[in-house]
This record gives C-alpha cells, structure tokens and sequence, in this order.
C-alpha cells in the first residue's frame, strides 16, 4: 500500500509520488510548520527572546547533538554504509519527550520544563539543519530558483500586513512543490513559512496569526501527523530480526547514541556552563534534575526515525530494521531511565518553581 502511487492534479500539472513520500515529505512539512512557528514564537516573544535564557539549553543541545554522533561514529567504525546514518541520534521527539515528563505532574518545576522544551526546540533546528545540508542528494537550480522567488512572494505579503493564513498556506504549498522538485528535503517549506507568518495582526482589535495557525495546526500534527508517521515507519518485522540485528553496528550506535549519548552530552554542557558561570540551575532544582531531562532528551523517536529514512532511503528494505530496533529501543530506555531519575528525586508535593 505505502508504495502505490497517488497523483494530485491541477489543470494539465500533475504531481505523482508513492503514499509512504506523501507521508513523510508531504505531512511532515505540515510537522515542521508547526515546530517553526513554536521557534518564530518562542525567538521573539516566548522564553528565548532573552539572550540569558538562551545559553545553557543552547550549550545542552550542542552537547546533545555531538556526543551522540560521536558514540554512533565509534560504533560503526570501518561500515561506511552504516555510518551514513551519523545524524540519527542527535534528534530529540518534542513531542514524547515532554509527554514524558508530564506524566510526572505539577512535581516538575516550571523552569526544568521550560529548560527541556527550549532545549528540544534547538536540537530541532539542529536536526532542520542537518537535513538541510547533509541529506540532500541532487540540486536542481531551476525548481530552487522558483521556490526562491515563492519565498519572495510570502515576504512580500508578510510586509503588506496580509494576515489571512489560509493565504500564506496555499502560496507555501507552491514552495513546497517547488523545493521538492529541487532535491532539497521538501520539509524544510514548512520551516522557511513559518517564519513568514506575520506574528502581529493587522488591528488591535485582530487576532494573531502565528498563534492560530500553531493552534489550528497542533491537534492535527499530535493526533494525526505523527501517529501516521510512527505507524508506517516505525514497524519492526519479523524478517531479518535476529541477534544479529541486535548487536548491528547501526543498532548499537543508534541505541548507544540515545540512551547514553544524549545525556552524557546535555548534563555535561550544564554542568560546563554553570562552572563557568555562564548560567545557573533554575529556583528548586538540582543537577541530577538536569539529568534526568538529559536523558528524556535522548527519547529520538519519530525525528530520529525520520532522519534514518533520509540517511538510507536508497538501500533494500531488510536494512531499515537495525534503525527502527535502535531508535525505539534507545528511545525506550531514555525515557524509562529519565522518568525512574526524576520521580525518585522530585519533591513529593506539587511544586511550582
């Protein structure tokens, strides 16, 4: 089913490509919209519009980004074809991650959750930037000059003050067509037209459009977008599932990357910036805190998994089972491993720092 091809046509253009791409480049630029809008939303007004606020969640995603790299690199030492898939760990699920730590309740402080949230934010645009450069294969200038001048034309209605988003939508979705075309990753139109949602309304008596676009957005991406995208993607066969498969440099790199990488990397950039005086612990936290959200940060899942298409979208399919066993199996033990953390060291009561 997910290779059959489906075909969208408009007059005598038409536009045909197999379910499983609509999915994943199709609805997964409608997930990056959204993560777009949250970081136009969160740069401008939102907890990152302060330079203080932004150095150690910046500091942590770096971390986060680089160890687990390094540890998947390790592990497939002398596979060029498995090391292909170095970005993979380096993701952080938004999503399941603060999912995650919500199922500790109002025991976490506000300040640890707005620190795992900004952090996750950046390791996003880490992963938006890796896409961007290391996945793309071919470069037509031609579709590239095309989406270039659509971008033009969003710019242009965002500095006239239209506000209607349902315009900017179908303008973005052109953009996208084109940038598809090009050979860039077709999911990086939905980052680059967030951040062409004005943020201001026309009036004062006037809503905002980037607050309800993400609002109109957000069920559909939490409820439809991402469990489709799990559930034709993150599947594990039985057919070529063995020990072998398990102890697969991919497997163990992936894993490894996840489960230890990410928080190594995060707690130790906190640590590093608090000892430099560079940032501090948020009110009635303490350092193992952090670590039990640096481990939450290794839950890849659906990015991760996103990522290990792109890296081996071109190789038979028995190869995507080392990923999939990997990220789920990573993301799996993070979350266990952070929640276990936290649980045993938060306050009992409610608290609210």
């Amino acid at each position: 089913l997910l290779d059959l091809e489906f075909e969208v046509r408009l007059g005598d253009a038409s536009l045909g490509k197999p379910l499983l791409l609509w999915i994943n480049d199709g609805l997964m630029a409608v997930f990056f919209l959204m993560v777009g809008l949250e970081l136009k939303r969160e740069l401008f007004d939102g907890h990152l519009s302060s330079a203080a606020n932004v150095v150690m969640p910046l500091a942590a995603a770096a971390g986060g980004v680089l160890v687990p790299i390094g540890i998947y690199l390790l592990c497939t030492l002398g596979d060029p074809v498995g090391a292909r898939g170095w970005a993979i760990p380096a993701a952080t699920d938004i999503a399941f991650a603060l999912g995650a730590l919500a199922l500790l309740g109002d025991r976490v402080p506000t300040g640890l959750r707005t620190f795992l949230l900004t952090l996750a934010v950046f390791d996003d645009l880490a992963a938006i930037v890796i896409i961007a450069v290391a996945y793309t294969d071919r470069i037509d200038w031609g579709a590239k000059g095309l989406a270039l001048a659509v971008l033009g034309v969003l710019i242009v209605m965002n500095r006239l003050r239209v506000t209607r988003y349902g315009v900017y939508l179908l303008v973005g979705a052109v953009m996208w067509v084109c940038v598809l075309e090009s050979g860039v990753h077709a999911t990086l139109a939905g980052v680059v037209l967030a951040f062409t949602i004005p943020r201001s309304p026309r009036n004062t008596l006037g809503h905002r459009p980037l607050s309800q676009l993400e609002h109109a957005l957000r069920p559909w991406v939490t409820f439809l977008i991402l469990p489709l995208f799990a559930f034709v993607n993150a599947g594990v066969t039985l057919e070529g599932f063995g020990p072998g498969s398990i102890a697969h440099p991919v497997t163990l790199g992936t894993g490894l990357g996840l489960m230890v990488g990410k928080a190594l990397g995060v707690f130790a950039a906190c640590m590093l910036v608090v000892r430099m005086g560079l940032g501090r612990l948020t009110d009635g936290t303490r350092p193992v805190h952090y670590f039990g959200v640096a481990a939450l940060a290794g839950i890849g899942f659906t990015m991760s998994l996103f990522i290990g298409v792109l890296a081996f979208e071109d190789l038979p399919r028995g190869f995507d089972v080392p990923i999939r066993i990997g990220v789920l199996g990573g993301s799996l033990l993070a979350a266990t491993i952070g929640i276990l953390v936290l649980r045993a060291t938060l306050p009992r009561t409610a608290h609210d720092a």
